[in-house]
């Protein structure tokens, strides 16, 4: 057995499956994708990996176990699936992950592909464990799935105190030790045990004071805005130099495999613009922020193509170029923790039926909710008027 020391949870020790894993290419690669991307850009010391968290969510993952009392292939399974749970994430993690799934149709923990073609699968077969097996874990899918990817999974307990910690803010803290210890399986499903509700309602809330001052915070967001549009220009100029003949060209394969400087680096010969405002934090502005309230319903429900014409058409009505005026219409705020499980009075509820903290979650991220529209500083005036007039705006 193999012991790593970790800022979060000290010492983490891996198995002989976890040690051949960690030591292949598509596992180290994740050494170089930043765990909060563009996040890095407000909170300096965010410099924290996908490798990092991987370890610790393998290492919850192992707890969560021994305290189900799970063991033997099952158990081992699991473990491998935590591990690897996070390596079909593309550059830049989230923020390039819309690029890649408009292209691919695939989500990034749709890995299976990804066992075969990295070589990962023959070290899995080595240790007697079924790639495929592994890889539907990772989805979520059956009974132990929810470990991996469900509502009390064990990535969100470890990216909250992960994120945390390396930000510097004290909302992500979690009581991980009492998460773990009072999960159960009802009916197949995990739920936390009687007395629970609160250990539940913490878990909600650190999420959603993570998503207000951390993950959705308007300097990460357009940034990731800006990193959006310069991928997809940079596979844009990949098809047409293929159309062309050319092989200097990156495909959608070669960059959901990219790490995070491969990406800049690429982008400085096809966006050097944007590539060098986004290395340099030289980042557009907000011409709109406009709350919920204020957004025509059909403007909210827009999909991927019609924000792309949106945008489009006011770039042309503010006569600036194209690729200055970046629409960011996010989705509705959806909490998948608020189907957390329960057990109250001897009975399984869901978290939302059993608290009333969440109706009160739910209104303030609507509260929070913004569309943006981001552009330079010297365009911003013409930009908002004409995606006033675009969007219908009250």
């Amino acid at each position: 057995m193999h012991a790593i020391k970790d800022s979060v949870h000290d010492y983490i020790t891996l198995g002989p499956v976890a040690q051949d894993l960690v030591d292949t290419p598509l596992v180290q690669r994740l050494r170089h994708v930043k765990q909060l991307s563009t996040v890095r850009l407000v909170y300096p010391s965010a410099n924290h990996t996908r490798f990092e968290h991987s370890l610790g969510v393998y290492h919850l993952a192992s707890r969560a176990l021994e305290h189900l009392g799970i063991g033997g292939d099952r158990a081992r399974h699991v473990r491998a699936a935590a591990l690897l749970h996070d390596v079909g994430h593309g550059p830049y993690g989230h923020q390039t992950e819309e690029v890649i799934r408009h292209r691919t149709g695939d989500h990034h923990d749709e890995i299976g592909w990804l066992l075969d073609d990295s070589g990962a699968a023959a070290v899995l077969r080595s240790h007697d464990l079924d790639p495929d097996r592994v890889a539907a874990v990772v989805r979520g899918s059956g009974e132990l799935g929810q470990l991996i990817s469900g509502e009390l999974d064990v990535d969100r307990m470890d990216y909250l105190v992960r994120d945390a910690h390396h930000t510097g803010v004290p909302y992500g803290t979690i009581d991980v030790g009492r998460l773990i210890r009072e999960l159960r399986y009802r009916n197949g499903r995990l739920v936390l045990a009687t007395g629970n509700v609160q250990t539940a309602e913490s878990l909600l809330l650190a999420r959603a004071l993570m998503n207000g001052t951390v993950y959705r915070h308007h300097v990460s967001r357009i940034a990731g805005a800006m990193l959006e549009r310069a991928s997809e220009r940079l596979l844009d100029a990949g098809s047409d130099a293929r159309d062309e003949g050319s092989n200097a060209s990156v495909d959608v394969t070669e960059f959901r495999r990219m790490a995070d400087h491969d990406l800049l680096v690429a982008l400085r010969e096809t966006m050097p613009d944007l590539a060098h405002r986004i290395e340099y934090r030289d980042l557009y502005k907000r011409a709109v922020w406009a709350p919920l309230g204020d957004v025509p319903a059909d403007v909210v429900e827009m999909d991927r193509a019609a924000t792309r014409a949106a945008a489009a058409d006011i770039a042309e009505r503010a006569a600036v170029a194209r690729d200055d005026v970046l629409l960011d219409v996010p989705a509705r705020p959806q909490f998948k923790e608020s189907r957390s499980r329960v057990v109250v009075d001897s009975v399984v509820q869901q978290l939302s039926d059993a608290s009333e903290l969440v109706d009160a979650l739910r209104a303030a991220e609507r509260a929070q909710w913004r569309l943006g529209v981001y552009a330079p500083a010297d365009s911003l005036p013409d930009v908002a008027a004409a995606a006033e007039s675009v969007l219908g705006l009250a």
